[in-house]
């Protein structure tokens, strides 16, 4: 009878536990369940060691540990007096294990471990891997169970288990008590691993997809936010852009693949640099919309995307927007507040087919803001979308301190008023937030220039004049003689009279050489007898940034230069 009593309280123990642990997917929630599980009811204290790679939640363990393996100690619970083991063992100390130890022994044969009653003399040997600081009082005439933490047969871990002195000692009984419990700790923890794995990867494929914005592009400034909807991960087809256009320009795009998941996530990548190419050759919005319809039809039937691409010229003071079945975007005018949806034709979204996009043309001011975003941000259950979409106008308005505030500040504000009492969000949402600064016509200067060599020379002058006169002539040694590589090579591949010569001044110095020829230049290998080929090497060493677009007519060569710190800084 008392055998058949000891048994059934280890069984109810064991289900006990196990109906204990494994409540969460997260790692250390799950470890932190594990050793509150079994202090003190099957021991007085419990520490628990992880190997490095399920603590960064990579892949499988490498190989069988050794002495060179690395062991994290992940959790610390005892029933001692408060501190007495904290400052002696802390938690999130990693340390190997020499060979002759129970621990490796343990971690080696993937077998529990018992000792008995610890000796004064093991104590003193255990104690000795423990640099600058003696814990044999802690172990010493103390009685230790040493289990694995096993999932596959491979060892994620183990647990140091020890009773006080005047608590009877581990016996088999505990051994087998202690493997099953740490075979049921094993699995749950390897499930947390693979979450948290699973969700790294997710991670990783979702940040690798979405781009770096710049704040500060010509002639405007943008803030950015991503939110993974709470229930479905971080995977999503929901992204945004922002892409440099020649004249200055800048496109703004968002887009929100339907579905969810790694498909989802793949399919967005795909339309995301199809977006990317076709802005490169200077597509209308219209136009491109529609090859990107015919894109995704080629890519199968199951690619439906909607997206909304605007074109910002900020010289013009213009936007060029064209949807394909996107929420509308809200503007904020800067004179006196006002925000409203923009009137657009909705389009279908892309994937259906045989349906015309048509392009709407918006006058801005300098200072109004455009808001983009995805449906996740205003769309609730049950509720009409216009309800969303006039929250979102109503908290775009709200005056806020810097860009990032105002996106915070929408978020927030939807969050409140969107779904209160609905368990929060649960789609995905990409927010693109633009301030239209403009570019004043006396900050731009263009000349035509005819087709001969001795141009190359009068562009020289025309820009150390114009800089002189921006009073830029610091910077003007270096931009004159970029101008000179460029326009040389547009001379001489130019089929036209003219080739044309922009400068731009904003926080940079933007110069762009535009022609009718449309082949791209492109870094060349030369030798040290070659009389061509060095110009673009001489603009990629000087300049901060350059590049080459296609356009309509042809193409522009565009470098931008750094201009000197308090230009920047009075702007």
């Amino acid at each position: 009878d008392l055998e058949y009593a000891a048994v059934r309280e280890r069984l109810e123990f064991l289900n006990e536990v196990s109906g204990r642990i494994g409540s969460s997917l997260d790692l250390a929630r799950t470890i932190q369940e594990v050793s509150e599980a079994v202090v003190p009811r099957f021991t007085d204290v419990a520490g628990t060691y992880l190997r490095e790679q399920v603590i960064a939640g990579e892949g499988f363990p490498d190989g069988p540990p050794d002495t060179t393996t690395m062991w994290h100690r992940v959790a610390l619970e005892h029933n001692d007096e408060p501190g007495r083991w904290d400052d002696v063992v802390p938690v999130g100390e990693s340390m190997p294990f020499p060979a002759h130890t129970p621990f490796f022994q343990c971690m080696t044969t993937g077998e529990p471990v018992l000792i008995p009653r610890i000796s004064e003399e093991m104590g003193l040997r255990i104690a000795s891997q423990f640099e600058k600081r003696d814990i044999s009082p802690l172990i010493s005439l103390r009685s230790m169970l040493v289990v694995p933490l096993k999932a596959r047969n491979v060892v994620l871990g183990f647990m140091i288990l020890l009773r006080h002195p005047e608590r009877t000692e581990f016996n088999d009984m505990d051994r087998v008590t202690g493997a099953e419990l740490a075979a049921r700790a094993g699995l749950v923890l390897d499930n947390a691993r693979m979450y948290t794995y699973q969700e790294n990867v997710a991670e990783t494929l979702q940040d690798s997809m979405l781009p770096h914005i710049e704040p500060r592009m010509a002639g405007c400034d943008t803030a950015t936010r991503y939110l993974p909807g709470t229930r479905l991960g971080r995977v999503g087809g929901d992204w945004f852009d922002t892409i440099k256009l020649p004249g200055s320009r800048t496109a703004l795009v968002v887009g929100d693949v339907m579905g969810h998941g790694l498909n989802s996530a793949a399919m967005m990548g795909q339309l995301r640099t199809a977006v990317q190419t076709m802005a490169a050759i200077d597509m209308q919005p219209e136009q491109l919309l529609r090859s990107l319809d015919d894109l995704a039809q080629r890519l199968g039937d199951n690619y439906l995307a909607t997206c909304l691409y605007v074109i910002y010229d900020p010289i013009e003071s213009r936007l060029t927007l064209a949807n394909a079945g996107h929420i509308p975007p809200v503007i904020v005018r800067a004179a006196d507040g006002r925000s409203e949806l923009l009137d657009l034709p909705t389009g279908a979204p892309i994937g259906v087919g045989g349906v015309p996009f048509d392009a709407v043309t918006v006058p801005v001011a300098p200072g109004d803001r455009l808001v983009l975003c995805t449906d996740g941000l205003v769309e609730v259950r049950g509720e009409d979308i216009g309800v969303g979409l006039a929250a979102l106008a109503e908290s775009a308005a709200h005056p806020a301190a810097s860009m990032d505030e105002a996106c915070d500040t929408i978020i927030r504000s939807l969050a409140a008023t969107l779904n209160k009492g609905r368990g929060g969000r649960k789609d995905d949402v990409a927010l693109l937030m633009a301030r239209l600064n403009g570019i004043e016509r006396e900050d731009v200067a263009e000349w035509r220039l005819p087709i001969e060599a001795r141009e190359v020379s009068r562009a020289r002058l025309l820009v150390r004049a114009q800089l002189s006169r921006w009073g830029l002539e610091s910077a003007a040694d270096t931009a004159e003689l970029l101008v000179s590589e460029i326009v040389t090579n547009a001379v001489r591949h130019a089929h036209t009279q003219h080739v044309v010569l922009r400068l731009v001044r904003t926080d940079a110095l933007l110069c762009e050489v535009s022609d009718d020829d449309h082949s791209l230049p492109q870094l060349l290998s030369v030798g040290d007898e070659d009389e061509y080929g060095r110009g673009l090497r001489v603009v990629s060493r000087l300049a901060r940034e350059w590049g080459t677009s296609r356009t309509s007519t042809g193409k522009t060569v565009w470098f931008e230069q750094s201009l000197p710190r308090t230009r920047r800084g009075s702007r």
